[in-house]
């Protein structure tokens, strides 16, 4: 394979890079210009996924001490504040970028242009004055948090996850608006650093999720002293002078010295110049095929793409799209798309699990590792689904320690439509917690 010409790529996040090491694989000599205005690494390496688990992990441990016998008793403390940001710094190189930018210089083998990328007409993408040509474009550049417009909140000071991340310290109280993956991690990361926490959502818990995944965190939640008011909406805010206080639907408003707003991400698609092109931009981001073309030598990976905003699909398009660019004919398959949601307990889903026509099973988890693992045991699940007209998995939705590890196999077989007689034939580890793969199966069969 090889590649006919430059190719720039606008957006040095996790799925720009992965497109470089991806495309470099497949032409030795192809020559790569990456146009970067902020950090190189992304969104996800210094204001998402990498500072967000970090801070998370020391909470986690702690929990999970307290609910072991022995080492519960030797539990004496509460959580060093100043070693989890340590933690977080350390994690994040201090948001230095050095790291990643080196890695495209030496493993890349790419230019890094920093700055502020345009298409100046098509062929020809500017950065601050500098013209570059290409034969191919790649749109890598990601998404930034969504905010609602409501009432009063250009007149406040408000968290998005990126503040949220580099807050020096809990505040003494968090509203939370939004209970999706980053409000309902933030929320309890702040909680176990001794913040109140209270969580504003018109639905409730992780509403993409299945429904009793989301009840076995709101038990949990609550269980921890977490606030939560659900089937309402902020409908105006304003400064106080000890923070803010939130207007609700329901008319009983929530005050707090700090405001986090985690109702969402948007596709970054406006700047860039891009609607000089023959490409179709919405709200929800560039159309794509399944190739992740988006128009005649022009691709788009990750989060523009609004296919979903996780970092993992971004750099499984890059792939896609660096065999393509490289003259292969290869498309993307999203039947298997796993998540997972770092809260304790862990929420991990892959595929569907509704849809007409499916079969489901849900196993409660209560023994087995979990037996093992602590005292006293909190429950978890399993729910699978299956299309009972092929006999594969179609979806599974996991509620437990790790999860998004153990579920793991259940994307491979989603993705590779394996028989559910296969999977029933396979042999799980004791005591495990993917043991209850099989005892879901068991019954999954039975219905099928």
């Amino acid at each position: 394979m090889s590649v006919d010409g430059r190719v720039v790529v606008l957006g040095a996040g996790a799925s720009g890079e992965h497109f470089v090491g991806a495309l470099r694989r497949l032409d030795d000599e192809v020559e790569i210009v990456v146009a970067e205005r902020g950090l190189v690494g992304g969104e996800c390496s210094f204001y998402a996924c990498m500072p967000t688990k970090t801070l998370l992990r020391p909470g986690e441990a702690l929990a999970a001490a307290r609910q072991a016998p022995g080492a519960a008793e030797a539990v004496t403390g509460e959580l060093d504040v100043a070693k989890v940001l340590e933690f977080r710094d350390e994690v994040t190189s201090n948001r230095d970028d050095s790291w990643y930018a080196d890695w495209l210089a030496e493993e890349g083998r790419a230019e890094l242009v920093r700055g502020q990328a345009r298409v100046a007409r098509p062929g020809v993408v500017e950065v601050d004055g500098r013209e570059i040509e290409y034969a191919h474009l790649v749109v890598a550049t990601g998404s930034e948090p969504a905010v609602p417009p409501i009432d009063g909140i250009g007149d406040v000071e408000y968290w998005t996850n990126r503040e949220a991340v580099w807050a020096e310290g809990p505040p003494a109280s968090l509203v939370v608006l939004g209970a999706g993956p980053v409000g309902c991690e933030l929320a309890q990361y702040f909680r176990r650093l001794g913040a109140s926490v209270t969580v504003v959502a018109s639905s409730r818990l992780l509403d993409r999720v299945d429904r009793e995944a989301g009840e076995l965190l709101r038990e949990r939640f609550e269980d921890e002293g977490i606030e939560l008011r659900f089937d309402t909406k902020a409908e105006r805010v304003e400064k106080t002078s000890s923070g803010v206080r939130i207007h609700t639907s329901a008319g009983d408003p929530v005050e707090a010295e700090r405001l986090l707003v985690a109702t969402g991400r948007k596709p970054n698609v406006e700047g860039f110049g891009l609607e000089q092109l023959d490409v179709e931009i919405s709200s929800r981001g560039i159309a794509v095929d399944e190739r992740m073309r988006a128009g005649e030598r022009v691709w788009a990976i990750g989060d523009p793409t609004g296919v979903a905003l996780l970092t993992h699909v971004g750099k499984y398009q890059a792939r896609v799209a660096a065999a393509n660019v490289a003259g292969g004919d290869y498309m993307a398959d999203y039947r298997a798309i796993p998540a997972s949601v770092f809260t304790d307990p862990q929420v991990a889903s892959v595929g569907t699990t509704e849809g007409d026509g499916l079969v489901t099973a849900t196993y409660r988890i209560e023994g087995g590792r979990l037996s093992t693992y602590e005292r006293p045991k909190r429950p978890g699940m399993l729910k699978l689904a299956a299309d009972p007209r092929d006999g594969v998995l179609v979806g599974a939705v996991a509620v437990g320690p790790e999860s998004g590890e153990w579920l793991g196999q259940v994307t491979l077989a989603v993705r590779a439509r394996v028989p559910v007689g296969v999977l029933l034939d396979t042999i799980q580890p004791y005591p495990t917690f993917s043991e209850a793969i099989f005892d879901a199966l068991v019954e999954l069969g039975e219905k099928l």
